[in-house]
């Protein structure tokens, strides 16, 4: 069995993620507004590295059907049509839709894995189905990886703990921790310190405190919220679709 965990992107390689079962965690807020996008009916998310190419690649495709999305220091980016937040993705907004976002973070986490096997944006809305498929691939060969998305290139306990969630769902419970790297272990660690209450951890980070000060407070509280967005988006060939789940 292998298992790593990886903070940041930062210096992601491709033989790194390459034939592997990828996770991405962006719990404040990307993966979290991807899923609940994607549960209220979205088309398709494209994402993007920078405001300029989301710009772009809305001009190229010219439909009515294109929605801009994403957020820049936590604020929506001027002339989009949505932020970042999963609130703003209900089924009036985005149904039969597809939206092309950027963020600071979590969409460039989700580029940087360019070339996995399979890679699932993860978050507490969706975490059973995640480790569900989590279990799955530790039976397989290449085993998983699950990279947070981390802030400006550092640590970030929100995605920490949210990466240690996805990792004890997948464990199912058992202390096995042959095959498991070092933030691994850690991450673990942080769900034995904070336990099952998301909202706890996710308040106290650093992106959590800040999105409160700037208002967002509903928002930190339903990205803790557990299995809110039952969906499973895969992220292959430059965009998130839903990947198909047993019945």
């Amino acid at each position: 069995m292998k298992l790593d965990v990886l903070f940041t992107p930062a210096g992601l390689t491709l033989a790194e993620v390459q034939g592997r079962t990828v996770f991405v965690i962006d719990i404040l807020r990307a993966t979290t507004s991807i899923c609940a996008a994607m549960s209220s009916g979205a088309k398709a998310i494209i994402p993007v590295a920078s405001t300029e190419e989301a710009l772009r690649l809305a001009q190229t495709i010219g439909s009515a059907e294109v929605l801009l999305a994403g957020e820049r220091n936590c604020v929506r980016i001027d002339g989009f049509q949505l932020g970042n937040s999963p609130l703003e993705m209900t089924e009036a907004a985005v149904r039969g839709k597809t939206l092309i976002i950027s963020t600071t973070n979590g969409t460039k986490a989700l580029l940087a894995c360019h070339g996995a096997g399979a890679v699932y944006p993860a978050c507490a809305g969706n975490l059973s189905l995640a480790a569900e498929k989590a279990r799955e691939a530790l039976e397989g060969e290449g085993g998983m990886l699950v990279v947070c998305a981390g802030r400006g290139g550092a640590f970030a306990l929100d995605d920490a703990y949210g990466a240690g969630r996805l990792v004890s769902a997948a464990l199912g419970g058992t202390r096995v921790r042959r095959g498991l790297n070092d933030a691994a272990l850690a991450s673990l660690d942080l769900v034995r310190r904070y336990g099952e209450h998301w909202e706890r951890p996710l308040r106290r980070s650093r992106a959590g405190r800040e999105l409160v000060r700037l208002g967002f407070a509903d928002d930190v509280k339903a990205s803790a919220w557990l299995d809110a967005y039952p969906v499973l988006p895969i992220f292959s060939e430059r965009r998130v679709t839903l990947a198909a789940v047993p019945v």
